[in-house]
């Protein structure tokens, strides 16, 4: 289950700059973030470069941009994020990441009081098998799985609730649309190595993390390397930003993430384009 710890008051989004528009489509958290983003009534700030200028590719500052690195592997298993009301507008959401790697990605804000048609739509599509992934403690045990089944003709779809973690057990109990479908209890041995948020169990993992661990269960391991390596660069970036200091890019942590995509047999790359300002 995704479960980061509260934000803290720089996590919130960026200054205005003059809208460039990708060479690379923008998936469904940045598309999510754009309509998000529509309806404030006033701008959501956070600490960037000069003028607070954030790459609209991978949100960091230009002189930090991971645009270059993003990994491109193909996945058979879909995303689906449904995330708390600013979680699109940090600068730290981890989502982002896993929209980056896994081609078949979703994201919709959410809602007490309503639900997008267009979510239980995707739902309801007999082409996925859809898990909600959030701790099989807090559910009734006939719901709870803690593998992947391959059923004949259906993908797996994880739906994960991007939020903090009370955020997250409130999605959890008032969205009855998912009580029908099956909870994968995640059961990982390791400790989160997320850092850009605090939390008081470490124990927690931030989505990034949480997508990893299911896409390995799908049997997707080079996809769940790949956005485990991928979330350690993102943070490094992150971090070294945040300290103005340089990026280490042939540090353990991006020859890591070369070596994972590597190993991948070459594919056609969408363009990868040159770091563009986000819009505020």
């Amino acid at each position: 289950m995704t479960q980061p710890a509260a934000p803290s008051a720089t996590d919130v989004a960026t200054t205005d700059t003059p809208s460039v528009t990708p060479p690379v489509p923008p998936h469904a958290v940045a598309r999510l973030r754009a309509e998000r983003l529509a309806r404030s009534a006033k701008p959501f700030l956070a600490r960037g470069g000069p003028k607070g200028e954030r790459c609209a590719g991978c949100r960091l500052v230009p002189s930090h941009c991971i645009c270059a690195l993003r990994p491109v592997l193909p996945t058979r298993a879909g995303m689906c994020l449904l995330m708390a009301d600013i979680e699109p507008l940090k600068p730290s959401n981890t989502g982002w990441l896993i929209a980056d790697v896994v081609a078949d990605n979703y994201a919709f804000g959410w809602a007490r009081t309503e639900v997008n048609p267009d979510l239980l739509a995707l739902l309801a599509d007999p082409q996925w098998q859809p898990y909600v992934v959030f701790p099989g403690e807090f559910v009734a045990p006939e719901r709870v799985v803690t593998q992947v089944a391959q059923a004949e003709g259906k993908r797996p779809l994880f739906v994960l609730l991007d939020a903090t973690w009370p955020e997250a057990r409130k999605m959890f109990r008032k969205s009855p649309y998912l009580n029908h479908l099956p909870v994968l209890s995640l059961q990982p041995e390791q400790l989160s190595r997320y850092h850009l948020r605090r939390s008081t169990r470490m124990d927690h993992f931030c989505t990034s993390e949480v997508g990893a661990l299911c896409l390995e269960l799908a049997g997707e391991l080079q996809a769940a390397q790949a956005l485990e390596a991928y979330l350690d660069v993102f943070t490094h970036h992150y971090l070294q930003a945040k300290h103005q200091l340089p990026v280490a890019a042939d540090d353990a942590t991006h020859l890591r993430l070369r070596g994972v995509t590597e190993t991948h047999e070459a594919a056609p790359e969408p363009p990868r384009g040159r770091c563009v300002p986000l819009p505020r």
